[in-house]
């Protein structure tokens, strides 16, 4: 399914957390925090400002980004988990 985001909105795939930590402890599913780290898989075309002028994206397709821990809504699409949410919630961009 085609999905693009409006406006300054982006679709990002969250990365999963690595399951062992430094010394070979093993950390289960239900202790793990969400990632704060994801793949941008669409952008939007970018916020318009109240005079018409149009503001582009600073991150595109394929960036891996920091954002906030309770950022953006998360949705499904075809049984994969994403979040929705505005440029202005990413943090950083890694790499």
């Amino acid at each position: 399914m085609q999905v693009k985001p409006l406006a300054d909105r982006v679709l990002i795939k969250p990365l999963e957390q690595e399951e062992v930590k430094k010394g070979g402890i093993i950390i289960p599913d239900t202790a793990k925090e969400k990632p704060q780290q994801g793949e941008i898989i669409e952008v939007g075309p970018g916020r318009v400002t109240e005079d018409g002028k149009k503001i582009p994206m600073e991150v595109k397709k394929g960036n891996r980004v920091l954002y906030g821990k309770y950022s953006g809504t998360e949705v499904t699409i075809d049984d994969v988990e994403y979040l929705i949410m505005r440029e202005s919630d990413i943090l950083a961009i890694v790499g």
